[in-house]
């Protein structure tokens, strides 16, 4: 399809209900989605070239819904300013002694054991693979909490999850399964709305494709695995995205990683933010282009970085970039946050750059129809030059797509190592993506108003999850909405003790420290599904709050304490 033209084909409507928006802040307005998006071809020239601009979409958010939104993008670091003094530092010193210690015990342990470090030191002529200082991380610092990740489950990821317990003679150096199974509260998996099951419609689905269609092609798309599935597939994720067409891969690391670099090459520039995921720092780097990082969430910085970008152009010989191309996130899992994306619209009209949004963690789990980060912002799709998301979330499945013009996507089909390379996507993962999207878009006529129940609650239990939490007088970060919800942690001591004492109340968490994060700013993450029930949540809460009296973890807690007992005194 030609530069400038258009699509015909226009969106089905959805079979559900449309219901007002309540106090726990589902959005109002109508469907903003009235036509598949204009083309994105440009993005294929090699040219500096800004991209065709369309009149948007009327937005379906009302400006005062809009303004709290981006006020609160703009306020969540004067939350993090406002951490008591006494806490940084004490979160500093721990992590130096824990340094220390772990130095001390290398120089004691080389001198008494010197068998525990061979792997360190040169055997045969050949030098170690790491050096001894490279691992001291790894062995003295994770080594002591290992017991907190990786842990074996079995069964389905639900709401519920049974945990394979275990337990380690050795200092965590190796584990020993007890033979005992645990059933626990399940806030650790990315299972938004609640579609990982082993019985359902989307089970029920998968099991009729498989004897249809079988397990797998056992090949590539550009051979023998093109199925008529596959096809149906990408097709449907184009319209519930707003995209003229849509290329799924089979892993949604390998979505990034592998198509970025048939985007953009040598002579063209890269600006990423800062806390991107890391399949989008490897796409980047494959690619060849020039790297260049703005602050998290910064608008204003990412608009220094562009003047400064265009205005200087290429190192050494200041010819003009080929293409710009802006990568972000809708939704930034680590911190719970929403990326500022009106506020990049409105630059990308300026300044003409192409913009790559990832959605992997937002699509399916924001807005009112359940699309992602411009349903949620009421952004036209169009705006967008390649929207990527991935099904392992909301969706239940594995995998990954990328969309955007036609003309793009033929690209990629041609261009990119994921198509022309990667194995297709199997039968069983294509049926359970296209029977949860059907339901989430209305259009499984036997339970068309499933998927919009499950969006409804998600955006309940979101809300009501991290409310709960700061009334505690804990300090979470993230936008209202979030469906991860981060508690701040701090103390490299407090970030173990949380998840043991969560697992020995059955609750399964999350724990996130240096290096994934921030020195000071350890977290647990706390993930909502649409499966978890008000009573799974309360108790979640109670134990939780217990917890945080036990680990001193209500530092805002001088602040609410005022505000409930006026409650209760009225």
């Amino acid at each position: 399809m030609g530069k400038g033209q258009r699509a015909v084909q226009a969106f089905k409507s959805t079979e559900f209900i449309e219901k007002p928006r309540d106090k726990d802040g589902l959005l109002f307005g109508e469907n903003p989605f009235k036509e598949v998006p204009s083309t994105s071809a440009s993005l294929l020239s090699e040219k500096s070239a800004t991209p065709a601009v369309t009149t948007p979409a009327v937005p379906t958010v009302s400006k005062e819904t809009l303004e709290a939104e981006l006020k609160d993008l703009s306020e969540e670091s004067k939350e993090l300013e406002a951490v008591p003094t006494f806490i940084l530092v004490t979160t500093y010193l721990s992590f130096l002694m824990l340094i220390v210690f772990a130095h001390t015990r290398d120089f004691f342990g080389k001198l008494f054991h010197p068998e525990q470090y061979l792997q360190l030191r040169e055997q045969n002529g050949y030098a170690p693979m790491v050096s001894d200082f490279e691992s001291l991380w790894t062995r003295r610092l994770y080594g002591r909490i290992r017991d907190c990740f990786n842990r074996p489950i079995t069964g389905v990821a639900g709401g519920h999850v049974n945990l394979l317990e275990r337990m380690s003679p050795d200092f965590n150096r190796t584990f020993e399964f007890t033979g005992r199974v645990r059933n626990v509260l399940n806030l650790a998996s990315y299972n938004y709305l609640g579609f990982a099951q082993s019985e359902g419609p989307c089970a029920d689905k998968v099991e009729e494709a498989m004897r249809e269609h079988g397990i797998t092609q056992a090949s590539t798309r550009a051979e023998a695995g093109r199925s008529k599935l596959l096809v149906e597939t990408e097709e449907m994720v184009a319209r519930f995205v707003g995209a003229e067409s849509a290329l799924i891969v089979s892993m949604g690391y390998a979505t990034n990683a592998l198509n970025m670099p048939a985007l953009v090459s040598k002579g063209c520039l890269i600006i990423s933010d800062e806390l991107n995921h890391s399949s989008l720092v490897s796409g980047a780097r494959l690619s060849g282009a020039t790297i260049r990082v703005f602050r998290h969430n910064n608008t204003r910085d990412l608009e220094k970085q562009l003047r400064r970008s265009i205005a200087q152009g290429q190192p050494r010989t200041h010819r003009p970039w080929k293409k710009i191309l802006v990568v972000v996130e809708g939704l930034y899992s680590m911190e719970g946050e929403f990326c500022n994306l009106p506020e990049i619209i409105e630059l990308r009209r300026k300044y003409g750059f192409y913009l790559y949004v990832d959605e992997a963690h937002s699509i399916g789990a924001l807005g009112k129809r359940g699309r992602g980060i411009c349903d949620h912002f009421g952004v036209d799709p169009r705006e967008v030059d390649v929207l990527m998301g991935t099904f392992t979330k909301s969706f239940g499945a594995a995998g990954g797509y990328v969309a955007g013009s036609k003309a793009l996507i033929d690209h990629l089909r041609l261009h990119s190592h994921s198509a022309v390379y990667a194995e297709a996507m199997s039968v069983p993962v294509l049926a359970q993506v296209s029977s949860s999207m059907r339901m989430i878009m209305g259009e499984d006529r036997e339970h068309a108003l499933e998927g919009q129940q499950r969006l409804d609650q998600l955006a309940i239990n979101s809300r009501y999850f991290a409310r709960r939490l700061v009334d505690m007088g804990f300090m979470t970060m993230g936008n209202p909405g979030s469906p991860v919800i981060p508690l701040l942690l701090f103390s490299p001591a407090k970030i173990p003790a949380f998840s043991r004492e969560c697992l020995k109340r059955n609750i399964a968490v999350v724990v996130v420290s240096y290096p994934a994060t921030p020195i000071i700013t350890g977290r647990v993450r706390f993930c909502i599904s649409a499966s978890h029930t008000r009573a799974d949540l309360d108790h979640a809460l109670e134990q939780i709050s217990e917890i945080g009296d036990l680990l001193m973890l209500k530092f805002h807690k001088d602040k609410v304490q005022p505000a409930l007992t006026h409650v209760k005194a009225d």
